[in-house]
């Protein structure tokens, strides 16, 4: 298992903008086509004005396939075309579980 920690840089302010934006149109298509949600999560302190999200996969295959499926989608599209005026950088990291640990995830339409 992998899982993509993913760090948007909004611009000064408008990380709010973009959180109303992503609940309204972009997070129903993200958990139907990403599936396994691991957390996301706003900065309190550090960097500010970031919002970092973590999907879970089963290997970089599943999440090539996934990622694909994801960019294809024309609700998808529409939504990114009016969301990344909103960033100033992103940034994508693969974190491995350690041995001992089994990371837990919000399935879509499924209660924590």
């Amino acid at each position: 298992m992998i899982v993509e920690q993913r760090t948007y840089t909004t611009h000064p302010g408008k990380w709010r903008d973009y959180l109303a934006l992503y609940q309204a149109e972009g997070l129903a298509i993200q958990q139907a086509i990403l599936g396994r949600m691991v957390g996301y999560y706003t900065t309190e302190s550090g960097p500010l004005n970031q919002i970092i999200h973590l999907w879970a996969y089963t290997d970089l295959n599943e999440r090539a396939e996934r990622r694909a499926r994801l960019a294809a989608d024309p609700q998808w599209q529409a939504y990114v075309a009016r969301m990344l005026p909103l960033l100033q950088s992103q940034e994508s990291k693969f974190l491995t579980p350690a041995p001992f640990f089994q990371p837990l995830w919000h399935e879509a339409g499924q209660g924590l």
